[in-house]
């Protein structure tokens, strides 16, 4: 009994090790995860949580570490690090949450869209679109790819895919009914915009593209106008969508939707 008991020992150790050793393996072919800079806050919105919801969600879905600023309550504010001249240094990506649409320095809207004119990608989601709309300057704007000073009265409408074979909008339904959210006008569309999907307004009796894509530059540009409720941003649809745009804005998604080698989640991750 001790021997066979010694000989089921020995057993263990040697599955054990080598479980271990091909763990190891796996993490060393596993390629570092993206690192992603997300700035939340300003006025109007329920950024404490949703901040938690995007992090989370995003790093259930995909092979990313993320560092986040949460700062500002009002229009006016200015995000503290966006006062240095290499703010973004160290970063694969950003993603943009913010709502600062009365800040009118253009000199440090410049600053911030720098970085992604020179080609770091960006994700822009909800309020980003109005943010900085007071400036003069139209770089924030032109890195978006649309301007829209103002949105409809929050109620239900529903989402339409108009691209459903673009990566980004594999996943995502045709139709999809979208509870109690911000409908942005489109004021000026801008050359490189790709619209991915649209809901129709009831007060303007248009129809206004709500998920697009922007490369007018050397930057690829990732940007959905949904997401002013937290029943919005914590959808499975929503969080699967900033996901694919996001790894679409680095390189990092497949044709078929999927992150690409080594940037999907980790398998003890949903």
């Amino acid at each position: 009994m001790t021997y066979f008991a010694s000989l089921v020992g020995r057993w263990c150790l040697a599955s054990l090790s080598g479980l271990l050793v091909v763990g190891a393996a796996e993490a060393a072919a596993r390629p570092k995860p993206l690192r992603v800079l997300l700035v939340a806050g300003g006025c109007c919105h329920d950024y404490e949580k949703q901040k938690k919801i995007l992090a989370d969600g995003l790093t259930a879905r995909a092979n990313v570490e993320i560092t986040t600023v949460h700062e500002g309550t009002d229009r006016e504010h200015k995000v503290a690090l966006y006062e240095k001249a290499d703010w973004s240094n160290g970063y694969d990506v950003v993603v943009h949450d913010e709502c600062f649409g009365a800040v009118t320095d253009d000199a440090f809207v410049e600053r911030i869209t720098a970085p992604h004119t020179a080609g770091l990608p960006a994700v822009m989601l909800h309020c980003s679109t109005h943010t900085y709309r007071a400036a003069k300057t139209d770089e924030w704007r032109r890195t978006l790819g649309i301007s829209s000073f103002s949105h409809e009265t929050r109620r239900d409408f529903t989402v339409k895919n108009l691209k459903p074979d673009h990566p980004i909008m594999k996943g995502f339904p045709m139709e999809w009914p979208d509870a109690q959210d911000e409908l942005y006008k489109n004021e000026k569309l801008w050359p490189g915009m790709v619209p991915l999907a649209q809901a129709h307004g009831q007060e303007t009796q248009k129809d206004h593209f709500v998920i697009w894509l922007n490369t007018s530059g050397k930057e690829r540009v990732f940007s959905t106008t949904l997401g002013h409720g937290n029943e919005t941003v914590q959808s499975d649809t929503y969080l699967g969508l900033v996901t694919r745009g996001l790894l679409w804005a680095c390189g990092k998604l497949g044709p078929d939707g999927k992150p690409t080698a080594g940037y999907g989640p980790a398998q003890n991750s949903r």
